[in-house]
């Protein structure tokens, strides 16, 4: 087993006034070559968003993206002829593809949004623009690995290009539960979102990450109340 910790505040940072962001990889103006990817995933960013604030209408391209709200709302719209709107309890997931156009917005004037913007590299390119938005608030398991995301449509939780499984873990103190890997040759990052957990043998607080690789399994302890996302992605694609 092969292991790489990354602690909260070794993250880059961003403020833009309307934005706190922080990267655990190199993204736009941070930029670490030791910390590029975790296999095909890209992109972790850790994003607060001030009221009535957002992302203006931008491209993307040949990436699968992946956004959970933890608090607040977020509001989506796209050249697909989308809009919605996310809020903690749901996931949304678009595979970008050809190409498309989105815009983020925070629709409260009082209360600002936090979500995670994760990008995945896809195992094929071209395809064809798809949006997917599902609700989870009433369907995660507690004391388990709650899969929300996996590469078919036909299973739990949203899909996407890419033989990737997400699962979320709500434990309390004490428990502990082996993660089996899904596929041999992937890895797992490990990203807690509340609370502490030892993972792997390393002990995590919130907001740290910590990648696993050539191993298929490991264990997640929690230390006191935890919530933690574990991220299943090739590390060769």
């Amino acid at each position: 087993m092969k292991t790489v910790y990354h602690a909260a505040d070794t993250r880059g940072e961003a403020h833009h006034g309307w934005l706190h962001s922080r990267h655990t990889f190199s993204f736009a103006g941070y930029h670490n070559p030791q910390r590029v990817n975790f296999g095909a995933l890209r992109v972790i960013n850790d994003d607060h968003v001030a009221a009535g604030m957002g992302f203006g209408t931008h491209p993307h391209h040949n990436m699968e993206i992946i956004s959970i709200p933890l608090s607040g709302d977020l509001a989506h719209r796209d050249s697909m002829g989308n809009g919605s709107v996310i809020r903690s309890g749901d996931i949304q997931v678009m595979s970008a593809g050809t190409g498309i156009t989105h815009s983020e917005m925070n629709p409260n004037p009082d209360q600002d949004v936090k979500f995670l913007q994760i990008w995945v590299f896809p195992r094929e390119k071209n395809v064809t623009p798809r949006y997917q938005q599902i609700t989870l608030a009433n369907d995660i398991a507690q004391q388990d690995f709650q899969q929300i995301l996996s590469p078919t449509p036909d299973d739990e939780g949203v899909w996407i290009h890419q033989d990737a499984w997400f699962s979320l873990a709500k434990f309390s103190d004490g428990f502990k539960k082996a993660y089996q890997l899904k596929q041999a040759d992937n890895g797992v990052y490990a990203f807690v979102i509340e609370g502490r957990a030892k993972i792997a043998g390393q002990e995590l607080a919130t907001r740290d990450g910590l990648g696993i690789w050539e191993t298929d399994n490991f264990t997640v302890e929690s230390i006191g109340n935890s919530e933690i996302l574990l991220m299943e992605v090739p590390m060769n694609f």
